[in-house]
């Protein structure tokens, strides 16, 4: 048990995540106005989706022309991911009262991830309390900025802008690839999209995309947590076990 006063090693983890984490909202706000956001809807989209990947599927969609439903289905497709941690963070801490409410927002690959590293249940409180809040307030302060900064910089096509939430998406997908059966997957999947492109509106291939995707992890006899990973891996060791 850490003595009271000192920063424990979750709390370093949970604190140097979120800064890094809340770097990345910059880009995030400059993608989401040059893809057609204004400030505020962009500022209100880390406030209440605040989900990284959800959002960057949401503005690409809508970005690229799509309409609002498939943009939703699609953000809502990425997110269930949390549905899985929250169950997991739920059984760990089993927050009560008002408390129950802000985890479930907070519920995030990074503080999941960073409670899950730990094995003293303190520990885990604050781990996923310090990613958790952390990550939330420079998210969403980054968010802001980018948003600011990618307003001034007017017509996102002279600096390439409307490509690149495409590339920050793939960014943030291509570290989950890590067997063969989510790379098959991935392959499959944008295979479909491409076929599908010249023939349905914009924002639909994501969501046949998503429908291969799930039909295979329904077939398919793979963990059921496979590509659920946190994006932090949860430390191994004997000093890991309860």
């Amino acid at each position: 048990m850490a003595s009271a006063g000192r920063i424990t090693p979750a709390v370093r983890i949970g604190v140097s995540i979120a800064i890094a984490t809340g770097l990345y909202g910059i880009s995030f706000g400059a993608l989401a106005v040059a893809s057609g956001f204004s400030v505020a809807q962009t500022a209100a989209l880390s406030l209440l989706m605040f989900t990284g990947g959800s959002q960057f599927a949401f503005i690409g969609v809508i970005g690229a022309g799509g309409a609002g439903a498939a943009a939703f289905g699609a953000a809502t497709l990425l997110g269930i991911r949390n549905a899985v941690y929250g169950a997991q963070i739920n059984r760990m801490l089993r927050p009560r009262g008002w408390l129950k409410p802000v985890a479930a927002q907070v519920t995030i690959d990074e503080s999941a991830a960073t409670a899950a590293s730990q094995s003293d249940p303190q520990e885990q409180r604050r781990g996923f309390w310090v990613a958790g809040l952390g990550v939330y307030l420079c998210w969403n302060l980054f968010t802001l900025l980018g948003a600011l900064l990618g307003d001034a910089l007017g017509d996102p096509r002279q600096w390439g802008l409307d490509g690149a939430a495409v590339a920050a998406f793939l960014g943030l997908l291509w570290p989950r690839l890590r067997s063969r059966e989510p790379v098959a997957i991935a392959v499959v999947c944008a295979l479909v999209t491409v076929l599908a492109l010249p023939w349905v509106p914009a924002g639909v291939p994501i969501l046949l995309a998503a429908a291969v995707a799930a039909v295979w992890g329904w077939f398919g006899h793979g963990p059921a947590d496979e590509g659920l990973e946190p994006d932090v891996a949860p430390r191994t060791g004997p000093e890991s076990v309860p």
